[in-house]
């Protein structure tokens, strides 16, 4: 596989990170400790490079009805400077991917996938295009993006923009976004994030990613912001209770099967979309399995593909899990036998041949006070 490098790499490597691979990146792990990364996000702030997403732009009178056939919600019915969270699915109701898409106007969207799937989704979202007046254009080797999450997210992001645009800042709502120039780049600003902290993550040409990446760095040190590697953002969104595309999400799962039935519009959007007659027949039969939350009841942590179990028997599959630093406790997502599914069920982890006891929750396990 090709060894790409976001724009910040030099950056990360100034700064001692350990490098992982991930959908073919050269991504930061982590810089110091992956537990004080994790803890920064959740009390002050963490700054992430998180170039290796993908940038589409869709653009062309039927972009909405073009988006409304592509993927499996309502797009065209985002308002301007909106955000929403969907899914591109493939004939058979597979999800190839999860996205976030930001309506610009009624002829300007940007789709921004997944890291690895981001070609695959460009390549998808294209092919899907020929009989719509659209035109669909990734951008995502020119663009990087850099977050910055935690409660004093807010705070650094007014220090480092003009007084007059203060209150594109503070009164951006969650999934909502502004064109706003921050530390004097021009960016995209949106409140979204994955982390389930307040934050916003910044689009900006990938010749603005070191000076801006230096400026947010330089502005959130009296607040206490770090750089944030992979192993933080895995162990945040766990928490958060956010799925990972090839942990929770496959083409091997349908949306019902992970909990995001409401993402799929099966009901307010008229005429056919990709997938549309195989997840109404997937919803009609139901799903043998599905996402949970379990919390550990001792101290070890189940991990993914390891063995679910209830009186000995197999009856479902870690996706992900490890010790929840915010909580303290083990936490993993899960898929188990549907009769299994309801809050205070008992089951073990098998942790290499030893049982460990969870019992199925809720989802998210940490939601922040608001």
């Amino acid at each position: 596989m090709t060894e790409n490098y976001t724009a910040l790499y030099e950056e990360h490597k100034k700064l001692g990170a350990s490098f992982t691979d991930f959908g073919g990146w050269q991504m930061p792990l982590k810089y110091s400790s992956e537990l004080a990364e994790h803890h920064a996000v959740r009390k002050s702030a963490g700054l992430f490079d998180l170039s290796h997403m993908g940038e589409v732009w869709v653009t062309g009178p039927e972009a909405g009805a073009f988006l409304d056939y592509a993927l499996v919600g309502k797009l065209s019915a985002i308002a301007d400077g909106k955000a929403k969270y969907s899914l591109i699915c493939n004939a058979d109701g597979g999800i190839i991917d999860d996205l976030i898409t930001y309506r610009f106007g009624d002829e300007k969207y940007l789709v921004v996938p997944n890291a690895g799937n981001a070609p695959t989704v460009a390549a998808a979202l294209a092919e899907r295009a020929a009989d719509f007046d659209v035109e669909v254009e990734n951008v995502s080797a020119e663009m990087s993006l850099v977050a910055v999450q935690g409660p004093k997210a807010e705070a650094i992001l007014l220090k480092l923009t003009d007084e007059s645009q203060h209150a594109l800042v503070t009164d951006l709502k969650y999934y909502a976004f502004n064109e706003v120039t921050v530390a004097g780049h021009d960016v995209i600003l949106a409140r979204t994030g994955y982390t389930g902290e307040d934050g916003f993550e910044l689009f900006v040409p990938n010749d603005g990613a070191a000076p801006l990446w230096a400026s947010v760095a330089e502005a959130g040190a009296e607040f206490g912001i770090v750089p944030c590697g992979l192993a933080s953002r895995d162990s945040l969104r766990l928490e958060a209770g956010m799925p990972l595309y090839g942990n929770e999400l496959s083409l091997e799962r349908s949306p019902f099967d992970a909990g995001l039935g409401p993402v799929v519009a099966l009901k307010s959007k008229e005429g056919d979309f990709v997938g549309r007659s195989a997840l109404e027949a997937a919803k009609e039969a139901g799903s043998e399995r599905k996402l949970v939350g379990l919390k550990g009841l001792g101290r070890r942590a189940g991990r993914g593909h390891y063995p679910v179990l209830k009186d000995g028997v197999v009856v479902g599959e870690v996706t992900s899990g490890q010790p929840s630093p915010t909580l303290g406790y083990p936490v993993a997502m899960a898929y188990v036998d549907v009769a299994l599914t309801e809050p205070g069920t008992a089951l073990d982890i098998d942790l290499r041949g030893k049982a460990e006891p969870f019992e199925v929750v809720a989802l998210p396990f940490y939601k922040r006070q608001k």
